[in-house]
């Protein structure tokens, strides 16, 4: 199924933003080339008319520092969510529809509730801006589904993954993505996690910023493998099957 003014048979993925965020151009170029149809929507638009939700077979939650993270990482943007849109993310989740929340936008899903566990300060201490490496261990994840490892950047101060039963996440099939060298102290060195469902996937790195050769800083010296293009494809596919 496709938005009912798309007539190129690509899927509608909306790129959800908020004050302070600044990732959605890059997560729609990612999206593009995916073989999606991207469409930025404001947060203020969402909250006045959630029934946007269906005219779209992805959402997006964009990376950022939504509200300059006055109140602490995603917290005022996932609080908006819940209390606005909670029943229509609900149904969204619940009709198969792939999500992805990214940084800023992983926060914010575990704020909801829509992803288990919550991101605390980097064990360091210290904002981390660098590229990482992202291995992918067998999951329910749609979105990772058959993913090689790939190379992205991260940019964050909160992104420490913690869980209760770590265990058991691991167990349930919900983790996702997992970094070589843990760059903020995540348990497990967990860099992503799905729900139940396979459908949501939060991640703290940002693979918007690897869907090209060229987007690697050691491009020019033979870098530039582990593309995280595979991704986003997998997610577009997976939504245009519903």
């Amino acid at each position: 199924m496709t938005h009912a003014g798309d007539t190129t048979g690509r899927p509608t993925a909306i790129v959800l933003a908020a004050p302070g965020t600044n990732r959605d151009p890059d997560v729609s170029f990612a999206l593009r080339l995916a073989g999606a149809d991207p469409r930025t929507v404001l947060l203020a638009e969402l909250l006045a008319d959630p029934s946007t939700l269906q005219q779209a077979q992805m959402l997006v939650v964009a990376g950022g520092f939504s509200y300059a993270d006055a109140l602490g990482a995603g917290r005022m943007w996932s609080l908006a969510l819940h209390h606005g849109v909670g029943e229509a993310l609900a149904a969204f989740v619940a009709a198969g529809k792939p999500i992805i929340g990214i940084c800023n936008g992983f926060q914010v899903l575990t704020g909801t509730g829509l992803l288990p566990g919550t991101l605390g300060h980097n064990a360091g201490g210290h904002f981390q801006c660098r590229w990482v490496q992202l291995d992918v261990p067998a999951s329910r994840c749609v979105w990772t589904d058959g993913l090689e490892p790939i190379e992205c950047p991260i940019a964050h101060g909160e992104g420490r993954y913690v869980h209760p039963d770590i265990d058991a996440l691991a167990a349930a099939g919900q983790v996702a993505l997992t970094y070589r060298q843990n760059p903020n102290g995540s348990q497990r060195d967990i860099a992503g996690v799905c729900d139940e469902s396979g459908v949501v996937l939060g991640l703290m790195p940002h693979p918007e910023n690897h869907v090209l050769a060229r987007q690697h800083p050691h491009a020019t010296r033979g870098a530039g493998r582990g593309l995280a293009l595979d991704l986003f494809r997998n997610g577009v596919r997976h939504a245009s099957r519903q």
